[in-house]
């Protein structure tokens, strides 16, 4: 099953950060730096599909009239998403469906966050049938406890060391110090990462991402569109990027594999195990829909909030069999310059997390990789990315980009 493409008109980012103002501020940077990339007016955007600021899983805003608003009332229909960490693909999805439905031709994506100090925790107040707060209050379960459990599972299986989560920072850290939006831009060494503090065993601090304030917007539009627009503004569409594929899945019964806020897996006695996990069915709905393998993906972005999740990543998305994701990181193939870059930006590594905002931020950044234009840190000839992230309570992620 393949779908009809819609175009990356635009892409634009506020830096990430700890500014401590509000979330609108970065939005709307995001969005007209993502309007002035695309040279398109904002009285002339059909649609916005907001993803919502929230806190710890639970929705605080209402983002696509806040953008709307700040922007200036045009009349335009919104929307706005929630999907914890995937709310931004599904804003992105929200966009696309609108436009290929063909009840718009250009659309608006916005997505942004301050966030505050420390991990993030549940909100106050008493609620016993929220599996969220119930895992933070019962068992102390903070997102790094879930992160190390995942972490102890890899070396226990893989035979991961400390010294391969350590070589992912490392990575990143190189990757980002060329890129203007992100937060960390310092090299860090093994050793940097071994003297900083432990936090859940095996996972140290510099193994585990902050939280960010930040933005992130994309102008998307119908081919049609597109090609009308550039033939008048001088563009190419040689260079025009656009998204092939987006992934919203869900996790399948059976659940085998822990995902948060859950205490456990699904009892799989006398049942058929899945033949895919949640997160190996994410990027596999993507690429079915595409119509393209993993072999096509010339450079991703994923979703690390710890260095051990990135290596997950590798096996989950098709780019090495199970276990051997180790071995691809040693023999540098995720490095610019390797066989398949993987979070070329930095990562989550470099910064950190402002949850509506990241997944779209992904999309920026492979959207300037596949235009050739990720300065210090390109991908070189690369036509194909896929994004790949997770949301709180089963929502997948992940975005397939062509050229």
């Amino acid at each position: 099953m393949s779908v009809e493409q819609v175009a990356i008109l635009g892409a634009g980012m506020h830096p990430w950060g700890k500014w401590g103002r509000n979330f609108v501020e970065y939005g709307v940077a995001a969005a007209r730096d993502a309007l002035a990339d695309s040279g398109v007016d904002w009285r002339d955007v059909q649609f916005v599909a907001g993803a919502d600021t929230m806190r710890n899983g639970y929705p605080g805003y209402v983002a696509g009239a806040t953008f709307a608003q700040a922007l200036g009332w045009t009349g335009v229909p919104v929307t706005s998403a929630y999907g914890a960490c995937a709310s931004g693909a599904m804003a992105i999805e929200a966009a696309r469906q609108r436009i290929l439905a063909g009840l718009c031709e250009v659309a608006l994506v916005v997505g942004a966050d301050t966030t505050p100090k420390g991990f993030l925790k549940p909100n106050s107040g008493e609620r016993q049938d929220d599996p969220d707060w119930l895992r933070f209050r019962l068992l102390g379960a903070t997102n790094p406890t879930y992160f190390a459990l995942y972490a102890q599972r890899r070396m226990s299986l893989y035979g991961a060391t400390q010294d391969d989560f350590a070589a992912v920072k490392v990575k990143n850290a190189r990757h980002g110090l060329n890129n203007p939006y992100a937060r960390f831009r310092k090299e860090v060494t093994a050793a940097d990462v071994d003297a900083s503090p432990m936090v859940a065993n095996p996972l140290r601090l510099l193994d585990i991402c902050a939280t960010s304030d930040g933005g992130a917007a994309v102008v998307l539009a119908s081919m049609d569109f597109a090609k009308r627009h550039l033939s008048t503004t001088g563009g190419s569409l040689d260079n025009l990027v656009r998204i092939a594929a987006v992934s919203t899945v869900t996790p399948t019964f059976p659940n085998t594999v822990i995902e948060m806020p859950n205490f456990a897996t699904d009892s799989a006695a006398g049942l058929p195990v899945p033949d895919r996990t949640f997160k190996q069915a994410i990027g596999a709905a993507a690429y079915e829909q595409a119509g393209i393998g993993p072999e096509d993906v010339d450079v991703a972005e994923v979703y690390d909030l710890s260095t051990a999740l990135e290596l997950d990543w590798y096996e989950d998305l098709g780019f090495c069999e199970q276990g051997q994701a180790e071995s691809m990181l040693r023999n540098g193939d995720t490095t610019l310059g390797g066989r398949l870059p993987v979070n070329p930006s930095g990562g989550l590594a470099c910064f950190g997390e402002a949850v509506p905002a990241q997944a779209i931020a992904q999309v920026c950044e492979l959207t300037w990789q596949l235009r050739g234009t990720a300065e210090g840190r390109q991908a070189e000839g690369a036509r194909v990315g896929i994004t790949a992230n997770q949301g709180l309570f089963g929502h997948g992620s992940a975005v397939l980009l062509t050229k």
